[in-house]
């Protein structure tokens, strides 16, 4: 089977997750730098065709009243770049970084001084309610 890419995307920062081979455990992959953003692109494209990944699931942080504002117009920008050789599918990740936050203080994980480990969690974290409803 192939696997699903999951793609939590920031201003400063990409946080990246995968499927398991059979699509049922999201998994870490690696936090990458947003900028340059055309090293970012390349980096998630190979990542892509190296693990056989056919759909990409981008995080979408919709307002609370569920309306699209500027961070989610971005989001959606990005994840065109890969529109022509992948199924984008987004992802409401609204509050997936406080549920990330807590996760990761639970298990008490110093995410406050690396930010990287949000953004991994919550490419987890989206991903994972793609597979849980899929």
């Amino acid at each position: 089977m192939n696997r699903i890419l999951g793609l939590d995307i920031g201003k400063k920062r990409i946080g990246i997750a995968m499927s398991d081979a059979i699509g049922i455990i999201a998994q870490p992959v690696e936090t990458i730098p947003r900028e340059p953003e055309s090293e970012a692109i390349a980096k998630i494209k190979n990542i892509c065709k190296n693990n056989n990944v056919e759909i990409i699931v981008a995080g979408l942080p919709k307002h609370m009243n569920n309306t699209i504002g500027e961070q989610a117009q971005d989001c959606i920008a990005f994840a065109d770049n890969f529109k022509d050789e992948y199924k984008i599918i987004f992802e409401d990740e609204r509050l997936t970084s406080k549920q990330a936050e807590y996760i990761l203080a639970q298990t008490g994980r110093k995410y406050t001084k690396d930010k990287k480990l949000v953004d991994l969690k919550s490419a987890c974290i989206i991903l994972q309610q793609y597979l849980d409803r899929k």
